[in-house]
């Protein structure tokens, strides 16, 4: 054979099997990735060719599908009480990306996830019947919290403590789910709730962590108690009244200046809320200690899951004397969310054991069969000793009888709780947030439930914002609604 046609053949060929092999690879690699790219059409085409799976809350769907006109999308998501729990479902949009419940159970919910196929879906590659999600929401709970942050701006969590179920997840002001399903509308609700300064769509009660102010006392006085630092809630303290801060001449006033602060036991700081108290105790601690006790209850937990990821609530690290008295009193650069104040006293009513916390008890496919248990996989850790425990309960129960948390009181119940007002801007200009977290135990039924509430903003005047004032109110509505 001619060399020059030998070369041109064995040319030839090699340009064939490098389109063989390219072929080859958009079909079995990039195919895949534009089969599952979110702008192919086709994709969401599929998804809304059906009715979707549902959340379902005390037995009943929260959410829907209803026909569609005009468009190729057969079908839209619907939701009941939509803005009651949209911090719970979010939202499944044909123009966004789905959100909390609806975005981490997609694939359940339209039916394609792997563990929801029979062996005919398997052999046939049909996709299989949407499932469903049950949460643990308690709607009376979530209705209570619901109704009684009203139109301020906050949020609130409860917890069982024994279990982890989480009872209710509230964040206000809401919106509708609802207004962002359809694709025709979705762009004017997306830009309206984008560009309210309110900022609806966030879930202030999951992925806001804000100062929690004097809650955080409940875990500076567990890592002095577990320390040995002191023995007991009723032992004087070592503080001095008024506390200078260390390396300043700046003192770290308390809220009453008629207050028995000066070396008050931890019964009596947590009762009058004595910055001094706490603000000294966490420099005799140091900040390894306090930041390690914080970190038993779940503070600075980067994967906080329960199961929409929650964002790590903070205590800081690299502070000098001065910065580490005032993560005491949790202020500084500590911050957290009304999730995370829920388990520190879901822990100290579960006699220091915390129970991983969890909205979704079970998912199961469209027969009802359970695809996973949530409530049987919930892992436990013992925070701090039974006996500490039992010591910061009393302590809490005496705020709520005696001390700042009086609006917490229930009739038929004990109530431990302990409240927070948090500085808000440079030199605390702003509106400071009022917090309230507490447990619940039905005096009779054996029934309890821990809670925490954060009020960022309302109508009261700002010399009336207090934990006591706004956040308890809303705890003590919650908490009668689970003890019912």
């Amino acid at each position: 054979m001619n060399k020059t046609i030998r070369r041109a053949s064995v040319f030839a060929l090699l340009l064939v099997l490098t389109l063989l092999v390219r072929a080859t690879w958009v079909q079995f690699y990039d195919g895949t990735a534009l089969a599952d790219d979110e702008h192919n059409r086709r994709n969401a085409i599929e998804t809304y060719s059906r009715p979707l799976g549902n959340i379902i809350v005390a037995g009943d769907a929260i959410t829907g599908s209803t026909r569609t006109k005009g468009s190729d999308l057969a079908y839209k998501r619907t939701y009941r009480n939509g803005e009651l729990y949209a911090a719970v479902t979010g939202y499944a949009s044909q123009a966004y990306a789905p959100t909390q419940l609806e975005g981490i159970y997609t694939d359940l919910l339209n039916g394609t996830d792997p563990q929801l196929k029979t062996v005919m879906d398997t052999v046939t590659g049909r996709r299989a019947e949407p499932g469903n999600v049950l949460t643990t929401i308690d709607p009376a709970v979530q209705k209570a919290a619901y109704r009684a942050l009203g139109d301020k701006k906050g949020a609130a969590v409860a917890i069982d403590p024994g279990t982890g179920r989480i009872l209710a997840v509230v964040s206000t002001p809401s919106y509708d789910p609802a207004s962002l399903t359809d694709a025709n509308t979705a762009g004017r609700a997306w830009k309206a709730l984008n560009a309210d300064k309110e900022k609806p769509l966030t879930n202030r009660a999951l992925r806001q962590p804000l100062p929690p102010g004097s809650t955080f006392k409940l875990v500076v006085a567990a890592a002095a108690l577990e320390d040995g630092l002191y023995k007991d809630v009723d032992d004087p303290t070592d503080s001095p009244d008024p506390y200078m801060l260390p390396g300043t001449v700046r003192e770290l006033p308390n809220e009453s200046k008629s207050a028995p602060c000066r070396n008050a036991s931890i019964r009596v700081a947590l009762r009058y809320s004595c910055n001094n108290v706490f603000g000294h105790m966490a420099v005799q601690l140091g900040q390894d200690k306090v930041r390690a006790m914080a970190e038993k209850f779940g503070f600075d937990d980067q994967e906080q899951d329960v199961p929409v990821r929650a964002y790590p609530s903070v205590y800081p690290s690299g502070m000098d004397k001065a910065q580490t008295a005032l993560s005491g009193i949790g202020q500084f650069d500590v911050t957290a969310t009304p999730l995370q104040m829920a388990m520190v006293s879901a822990a100290i009513a579960n006699d220091g054991k915390l129970v991983s916390p969890h909205m979704v008890s079970r998912t199961t496919d469209s027969g009802g069969e359970v695809v996973k248990d949530y409530d049987d996989s919930a892992e436990s850790e013992q925070v701090v000793s039974s006996s500490t425990a039992g010591q910061l309960r009393s302590a809490m129960e005496t705020v709520v009888k005696d001390g700042t948390g009086t609006n917490a009181l229930i009739d038929g119940a004990t109530v431990g709780g302990k409240t927070g007002t948090a500085q808000h801007g440079a030199n605390n200009s702003e509106t400071p947030y009022a917090w309230f977290t507490s447990y619940g135990k039905s005096d009779g039924g054996g029934k309890e439930v821990a809670v925490a509430v954060v009020v960022e903003q309302s109508d009261a005047a700002r010399s009336e914002v207090s934990g006591n004032g706004l956040a308890a109110p809303v705890a003590r509505a919650m908490m009668e609604a689970a003890l019912k």
